[in-house]
């Protein structure tokens, strides 16, 4: 960021909070820069600072004991990944207490009508979190 900050005749844009835009004088083009360059999902986050911390790296725990688990598999090649649903639905349940929250299980006839196995994941392949 300090080199973005200290290019000559850059000029930064807030597109709306944590979202700015620096516009090269040159070129006229620029970059779109999220939550000033820090961890987006802490700096972004409209949660409860530990909670966020607390989901985040439940997220990076659950994806290394995947990635670990199926190490000779050849499930995974050398590259990035979105977590699987069935996995971030993990965190999110081993969150719910917190939130004071309880997941109760689907009745076949409930998951049958929005197209989800009764045990999860609970939205389909082309939902994003």
């Amino acid at each position: 960021m300090h080199g973005l900050e200290t290019f000559p005749g850059v000029k930064r844009i807030t597109i709306k909070p944590q979202t700015d835009r620096w516009v090269f004088p040159d070129t006229n083009s620029g970059v779109i820069v999220l939550a000033e360059g820090r961890l987006m999902n802490l700096g972004c986050a409209t949660g409860h600072p530990s909670f966020v911390m607390s989901c985040s790296f439940t997220n990076q725990v659950i994806a290394q004991l995947e990635l670990w688990n199926e190490k000779s598999s050849g499930k995974y090649e050398k590259k990035v990944y979105v977590l699987p649903k069935h996995l971030d639905e993990k965190v999110a349940a081993l969150h719910l207490g917190k939130l004071g929250a309880k997941l109760t299980k689907l009745t076949k006839e409930q998951a049958d009508y929005i197209s989800v196995p009764v045990e999860g994941p609970y939205k389909p392949a082309h939902y994003r979190y």
